[in-house]
């Protein structure tokens, strides 16, 4: 069986992967700039992916609620009429 997952965990974890292993191989190489600026840099980009998987997740539940109401209201016109309409 198929396990199907959720884009707003899908997509933020690959996300953090990425940016973690970019953040290993990468910052202790970088001798350009300072390290202030490299972690700096890091935390921006976790807050990001954070701030995606909020909003993905957050849309995914507003996705939700909007099918339960679309199935509540098929089920109410092929039954009997609903009084508050």
């Amino acid at each position: 069986m198929k396990r199907k997952y959720k884009k707003s965990v899908l997509l933020p974890l690959i996300l953090f992967v990425y940016t973690t292993v970019m953040a290993v191989y990468f910052l202790p190489r970088n001798t350009e700039v300072g390290n202030t600026e490299k972690w700096c840099t890091l935390v921006a980009s976790y807050v990001i992916i954070l701030l995606l998987w909020y909003v993905l997740r957050k849309k995914e539940e507003l996705a939700a609620k909007q099918k339960q109401k679309l199935d509540e209201l098929k089920n109410t016109k092929d039954g009997k009429p609903d009084q508050r309409l």
